[in-house]
């Protein structure tokens, strides 16, 4: 037995961050909106035509741009105490995967009487939650479409909250927030989004036929467009592709969930706050070396279904292609990682057992030492 799940109401509008007034149309009763970003995103500017939009549409809008980078629990808290104090009657995450997540959680926390701390884990957020409308500004993460939202707790633990509640309830792509991005941002974030499709094509327990489709149509349409968006910034076609790939990889891993390129990539973010992309890019060949005696089979239709080859190895060699061509980072020493802190990183992996369950092949820590090893 499979079962799919995915967000239901999905707009695809370039330009409709301008006009978000129409796009919140039956979510907000109250005409209250907390929108939930990062000062990054705010100082840029994206979101000053949709917020006008809305007060010109006659709602009260309150922004809460603390969001940082691996959102800290506490972090987390403190916004959905100033949005409950607001009254919010719709939550709207704007930004990249760290305010979609954080805005996910919010929306659960102010909807319903359940303390942070019981959520964590695989279906422990239960309860009503607010309206939730998601609008990513970076192909990536696929945040936007997915149940799961990762938090750091601690000083640099990350835990993951998976629950259906984290759905939203409506999301609206506009390619044209993600024009001008940086190669740098361009390359990680579309790089994680193939290391979702990946994982989710290979993923052991909960693989599935719509998984499977979602997760081939992702790597069609990132693979064509990555390395043209990031040698082209303002082409259009291939920013759209890259949104739209980065959402369907959501979707197949949402459902099939990610497995070691994940877990051996946190605590990278978690120690040294290497962007969950890029670290992501880092530890990707390796790990699929790794898994190759177990994933041949699953490596290989893929390379036949992008065209790049029949085998395991047309589909590796095509990602170090990519990597090469998008100038991402490729070793430990290139974000400042030194090699004495490969013990305490592989101990965190191994401790990410919600991730390392859907791994084609067992992962041990002597494995996860030899692939940092051979990253360093």
């Amino acid at each position: 037995m499979h079962s799919f799940k995915t967000v239901s109401d999905i707009r695809i509008a370039p330009g409709g961050a301008a006009k978000l007034d129409h796009y919140v149309e039956g979510l907000c009763d109250n005409k209250r909106i907390a929108i939930v970003t990062d000062k990054g995103v705010r100082g840029l500017g994206l979101m000053d035509a949709g917020l006008a939009s809305l007060e010109d549409a006659g709602h009260k809008v309150m922004v809460f741009d603390d969001v940082v980078a691996d959102p800290p629990d506490h972090i987390v808290q403190m916004g959905a105490d100033k949005i409950r104090d607001f009254g919010a009657g719709l939550v709207i995450g704007f930004g990249g995967g760290s305010p979609m997540d954080t805005a996910k959680v919010i929306a659960h926390l102010v909807g319903c009487d359940q303390p942070l701390s019981e959520i964590y884990g695989v279906g422990n957020a239960r309860g009503p939650k607010l309206p939730l409308l998601l609008m990513p500004t970076t192909s990536g993460t696929g945040s936007e479409v997915t149940n799961v939202a990762i938090l750091t707790t601690g000083k640099t633990s990350k835990q993951g909250i998976v629950a259906d509640s984290l759905y939203a309830d409506r999301v609206l792509l506009d390619a044209e927030l993600t024009l001008g991005l940086p190669k740098s941002i361009t390359a990680a974030t579309g790089i994680d989004a193939m290391v979702h499709a990946i994982e989710a094509y290979t993923s052991i327990r909960l693989k599935n036929p719509l998984s499977d489709a979602m997760a081939l149509t992702a790597l069609r349409k990132l693979r064509g467009s990555i390395v043209t968006a990031c040698h082209e910034p303002d082409n259009i076609n291939a920013r759209n592709d890259m949104l739209m790939g980065a959402m369907i990889a959501g979707q197949a891993f949402s459902n099939a969930p990610c497995a070691a390129v994940h877990a051996l990539a946190y605590p990278l973010g978690g120690f040294f706050h290497v962007p969950h992309g890029l670290s992501n890019a880092l530890v990707l060949t390796e790990v699929m070396k790794y898994n190759q005696p177990k994933a041949e089979g699953w490596y290989s239709e893929i390379a036949t279904d992008l065209g790049i080859g029949t085998t395991a190895n047309s589909l590796i060699d095509d990602m170090l292609r990519i990597k090469d061509a998008t100038d991402v980072p490729q070793t430990l020493r290139a974000v400042n990682i030194p090699a004495d802190a490969i013990p305490m990183m592989a101990e965190d992996a191994m401790a990410k057992e919600r991730l390392l369950i859907n791994n084609p092949r067992l992962m041990t820590y002597d494995a996860t030492v030899k692939i940092y090893e051979t990253i360093l």
